[in-house]
């Protein structure tokens, strides 16, 4: 048996080949949209890739499910309970998929949705009664499980689901053997966990003395520990989640139609005439020193889709601005959730600007020093803490408000327009993309704090350990 895992850092998400190097069949679960590394991988292993399962309808992410089918005919499997568009097989519990040494064994495992089944994977040349490892999709994860809250919007309260879960976790995958080893679909810091661990996996008797959630306790103790203090979830999961079980373009497609370049004069009228969305994905140092007018900074060096995804709009086009040569990386990334309403990218990046010196904006920035000082004046400004509520608990600058950045625009209009705000997060990535936000919403007086919290406590300037974090409400 052929086990190869794949990662993907900016979504945290696992995925895997499992092939057989006797009838060189493969089978791949939980792909991401661009498909090229199953392939090349298969093709290094002389494989064909002949199936593909997806664990649930993923919400984080669009899966590569429709791109293996239409580029190697492979045949989709899903559970029982999922109900989609394209053509599958279904899968309920007990039910297996043979070939040559490898055998894959459904359970179903509803929690973290409806849908979600978990697979045994058995090497039958190595043992055909215990399997080697299960894939969990997002049920269980390595010292965490499966959130129950993210298809609230779809019909089921994350009690319901929570419920669900604890009994998937405790007749399913609990009784396991103890050196059956956890695949899941996601490591540590995707959102479909709260505090997933930087392991790749683990055995299942690891899991019973290490996992906070599978200790002794009732199934209603469960859902309150599982349901409590859950992170904000990006508003495209939903979409995502419906998307996965639709039939739509694949991401080639979607690539050779927006990789479109833009003139300048082109830009500025999609902007005005069509609402379009002005991305720039260059480092946030390089956008600081000049950018588009009306433009969004989400870095391609952090977690770029998660945040475009929740700034932006899926259904309003998206114009990319960057160096030239990243565009494709950019527009690929987007396609990963979903995002396809690109509708090009300006032609030379910021270089076709050289001539209209009008239309660059530039971000003021200062230093912890300079922004200490300016605290202890007659007029001191807000600041503006856009970490999380966690983050900022842990330790804070006085006096500061915490909006974190996945609230900020549903709170605009509860931030003071006739004061000079310092934003900050913990490095200036997520500042970056907040200052951006609040100037294209005609806020002004803006400075950002670079280096964020790392350099205020570099400068060993005081900090605040506890507390409650403060609401600024509108009067």
């Amino acid at each position: 048996m052929i086990f190869k895992r794949f990662y993907l850092d900016c979504l945290a998400h696992a995925s895997y080949l499992i092939g057989d190097e006797q009838t060189r069949t493969a089978a791949v679960v939980d792909p991401r949209r661009d498909v090229d590394a199953y392939l090349e991988e298969a093709e290094r292993d002389r494989l064909l890739i002949r199936h593909v399962f997806l664990t649930h309808f993923h919400a984080d992410f669009i899966a590569g499910h429709l791109e293996l089918r239409d580029r190697t005919g492979a045949r989709i499997y899903l559970g029982t309970s999922a109900r989609a568009e394209y053509t599958y097989t279904a899968m309920k519990e007990g039910d297996a998929l043979e070939f040559g040494q490898v055998r894959m064994h459904v359970l179903e495992t509803p929690g973290h949705t409806a849908e979600s089944i978990s697979i045994l994977v058995f090497d039958l040349e190595r043992d055909a009664t215990r399997p080697y490892a299960v894939l969990t999709g997002d049920t269980l994860f390595i010292d965490e499980v499966g959130r129950p809250d993210l298809r609230a919007s779809l019909g089921w309260s994350a009690t319901d689901l929570g419920r669900l879960l604890y009994e998937s976790l405790h007749a399913k995958l609990l009784p396991l053997p103890d050196e059956t080893l956890v695949y899941p679909a996601h490591g540590a810091g995707s959102l479909c966990g709260r505090s997933i661990s930087q392991e790749a996996t683990a055995t299942i008797a690891d899991q019973r003395r290490s996992n906070y959630a599978l200790q002794p306790m009732s199934r209603e103790q469960f859902v309150t520990l599982v349901t409590a203090d859950q992170p904000d979830a990006p508003p495209y999961f939903t979409y995502d989640a419906i998307l996965n079980a639709k039939e739509r373009p694949t991401l080639d497609a979607i690539l050779q139609r927006v990789l479109t370049p833009l003139s300048l004069a082109q830009v500025v009228k999609m902007s005005s005439e069509s609402d379009a969305q002005l991305l720039d994905v260059r480092e946030p140092a390089d956008f600081a020193q000049g950018h588009l007018a009306g433009s969004i900074n989400v870095a391609l060096s952090g977690q770029y889709a998660t945040w475009a995804g929740t700034v932006l709009a899926y259904d309003r086009p998206i114009i990319i601005i960057g160096d030239p040569g990243r565009e494709e990386e950019a527009a690929t990334r987007l396609g990963r959730i979903g995002f396809d309403a690109v509708a090009g990218y300006l032609d030379g990046g910021m270089q076709a600007l050289e001539a209209r010196p009008d239309l660059i904006v530039r971000t003021q920035r200062a230093t912890a020093a300079v922004i200490a000082e300016d605290l202890d004046s007659l007029t001191p400004p807000l600041v503006l803490d856009v970490r999380t509520a966690l983050e900022w608990q842990k330790q804070h600058i006085r006096g500061s408000l915490n909006v974190p950045l996945s609230q900020l625009q549903a709170r605009m209009d509860t931030l003071p327009r006739n004061r000079r705000l310092v934003i900050h997060c913990a490095s200036g990535y997520r500042s970056s993309i907040a200052v951006s936000s609040l100037e294209r919403h005609g806020f002004e007086h803006l400075v950002e704090l670079a280096g964020g919290m790392a350099a205020w406590e570099a400068a060993q300037l005081p900090v605040e350990k506890t507390g409650t974090a403060p609401v600024l409400r509108k009067t």
